[in-house]
């Protein structure tokens, strides 16, 4: 049973591994969504994410019998850092069995704590099937991720801190995998304060909780489909759910593209990198449907590698219209190309590549293909290139920008 003592002792238990990750006031999403806007940045904790704080305290309650055995989880990254870091400081074996899909920062960081790292399925609930079929035939101590009272205990700890730093917080949200940080955050906040709104954010293709919800019992979905990785959970947790049930107020689906688009807010506006699975809180501040209300959003990691944080920023820029691909039908004959580009330039738009295609049609006198990418400082002056383009003659097509 999930008490306000054992959160207590939790809370002073996780201070021995955790940094102190004070809020974050931020004016940004304060001014785009007329609340008061908190960041809590657990994306700054050593191991780059809230996991420790549950791996630690559920081992702490271990006998020495249990973590002699060696411990063993399955994880999708952020749990994997917490239980390898946790079990280095008890002086523990620690079996790690990660997705084939895990990003190589994860899995390099689990690997550097000490921790022998698995590579198995494609998802983590196929890692996790293994990382049991390990524990039956090696001994090991199974510490779940997600499903288990102790790990949410400890995974709570994040609301008692909230709370000192913000006695009057009246919205806290919390993204949402299996449920471990939501249930210990939304139990905590309750026994604090009743009256606390505490909303759980999914990605919309690996929303279980959601659809658990709506079912009223445990639901596994068929697939999941995000690159929130580290909440890409097909069933969430039994044991957990009915605290879900009880002290979760709603859940907030966000789609892939939001994401990226956070990805991109979070860099300029707060120099911070947050990995997609701990952005669904930003992306979900658009969502609530409030005002005026002291909102905290909890970021739960910052472990992204950099060729995926490289595609982010890219779709980004996209998706803000930053970067944009335009395509026009230019006379095959010399000059046309600098008078295309006097166009651009006259507007501030930057050329960031050409591809010239000559073959676009079969009378090449008559026309040749040009797509330029350009970058702009956002949609309205997107729109004021392609007007000064048409005011030139040209017939200007955006197309699909490809970098």
């Amino acid at each position: 049973m999930l008490t306000l003592d054992k959160f207590e002792e939790a809370s002073e238990k996780v201070k021995e591994v955790t940094l102190e990750t004070k809020l974050v006031y931020s004016d940004y999403w304060s001014q785009q969504t007329g609340n008061k806007v908190y960041l809590k940045p657990e994306n700054m904790q050593f191991t780059g994410a809230y996991k420790v704080r549950g791996a630690y305290y559920k081992i702490s309650t271990l006998s020495d019998e249990e973590r002699a055995k060696g411990l063993i989880t399955a994880s999708a990254g952020n749990h994997a850092q917490g239980v390898a870091y946790a079990a280095k400081c008890y002086g523990c074996k620690a079996v790690i069995v990660m997705p084939t899909t895990t990003p190589l920062i994860k899995v390099n960081r689990t690997k550097s704590y000490g921790a022998e790292v698995v590579l198995y399925g494609d998802v983590y609930d196929e890692a996790c099937q293994k990382a049991y079929e390990l524990a039956d035939k090696e001994g090991y101590t199974f510490i779940h991720p997600f499903d288990d009272l102790a790990v949410a205990t400890g995974q709570g700890t994040i609301a008692m801190e909230i709370f000192k730093e913000l006695p009057l917080v009246e919205y806290i949200l919390v993204p949402i995998g299996g449920g471990g940080l939501a249930t210990g955050v939304s139990t905590l906040a309750k026994l604090l304060n009743p009256k606390i709104k505490v909303i759980g954010v999914e990605p919309a293709g690996a929303n279980c909780m959601q659809a658990s919800f709506a079912a009223g019992k445990v639901t596994t979905l068929p697939q999941v489909n995000t690159i929130a990785d580290g909440t890409a959970v097909k069933t969430p947790g039994s044991k957990i759910f009915p605290y879900i049930q009880k002290n979760l107020d709603d859940i907030i689906t966000v789609e892939d593209n939001e994401l990226v688009v956070a990805f991109l807010d979070m860099v300029e506006n707060h120099k911070m990198i947050v990995e997609n699975s701990g952005l669904l809180t930003v992306a979900a501040l658009k969502h609530l449907d409030v005002s005026d209300k002291r909102v905290v959003s909890i970021l739960s990691g910052g472990n992204m590698d950099v060729i995926t944080m490289s595609s982010v920023v890219q779709q980004g820029l996209i998706f803000r219209d930053r970067i944009f691909t335009v395509s026009v039908l230019l006379p095959d004959k010399p000059g046309e190309l600098s008078k295309v580009s006097a166009a651009i330039a006259a507007e501030q738009g930057n050329v960031i590549k050409l591809e010239h295609n000559q073959f676009v049609t079969t009378n090449r006198s008559a026309a040749v293909e040009l797509r330029i990418t350009l970058e702009s400082f956002g949609t309205e002056h997107k729109k004021q290139i392609m007007k000064a383009l048409e005011k030139k003659g040209y017939k200007p097509k955006l197309v699909r920008t490809s970098l």
